[in-house]
């Protein structure tokens, strides 16, 4: 087998890049290292010089797919206010249901490895999660403390942690019904306009009042006592 010559570090990052699209379509104890070794393009040999083990493999996978994005740091900084929650919750259903790409991973490959670790033994989920709760949550908590004090969200008798994660698992099912390429679920409109109503839908969730949505979003859609 004719081999590229790659430094060792391009050789590593070459064989994850390779890895990453198995893990995601076959799940870490469905993918063999024979199958791993042939997506690299090297022996296996030459594999478990660079990753002594699959686990090993896979742990580097799960570290690239639990890396913070730009994006939210953004958010995560912006001031506590009703606008930035609606900022945040309007981004998290955008991400999701268009897919947009990361660094690193994409969403419907994080969304793959994510299905994959439910089924097996969860330690990538759960390590995902972790991240983005310790990236996004503290900033969530401020804009919806800033919301109430303004009058624009209800208080809520729940815990926030749970309201934030109420909110990212509607965004997330809705991404995951669409990664055979064809919703599972039949939806209506454009896109745009589900992510719009999905927001809002969100939004009504956790506690905002409708004037306040009105006024920080461009939504022509009823309001709930329509």
């Amino acid at each position: 087998m004719a081999l590229t010559r790659l430094d060792s570090d391009e050789r590593r990052k070459a064989i994850v890049a390779a890895a990453v699209p198995l893990f995601a379509r076959k799940g870490f104890a469905g993918t063999t290292t024979r199958e791993l070794a042939e997506a690299a393009g090297i022996s296996e040999a030459l594999l478990f010089r660079h990753f002594p083990t699959k686990q090993l493999l896979y742990r580097e996978i799960m570290q690239l797919g639990c890396e913070g994005e730009p994006e939210l740091e953004k958010l995560a900084s912006l001031p506590p206010s009703t606008a930035s929650l609606v900022q945040m919750v309007t981004f998290m259903v955008r991400r999701f249901v268009l897919a947009d790409s990361t660094e690193g991973l994409g969403v419907d490959e994080r969304l793959r490895l994510v299905l994959h670790s439910w089924l097996e033994d969860g330690a990538y989920a759960r390590e995902l999660f972790e991240r983005i709760f310790e990236q996004v949550h503290p900033a969530f908590v401020g804009f919806a403390e800033a919301a109430v004090a303004a009058g624009d969200m209800r208080p809520s008798e729940g815990a926030t942690a749970n309201r934030f994660w109420f909110s990212h698992h509607i965004a997330a099912t809705i991404a995951c019904s669409g990664l055979p390429g064809r919703s599972c679920f039949a939806y209506e409109g454009a896109p745009d306009r589900l992510i719009e109503e999905a927001a809002v839908f969100i939004l009504r969730g956790i506690g905002l009042t409708d004037a306040a949505i009105a006024a920080h979003t461009v939504s022509s859609l009823p309001s709930a006592a329509d």
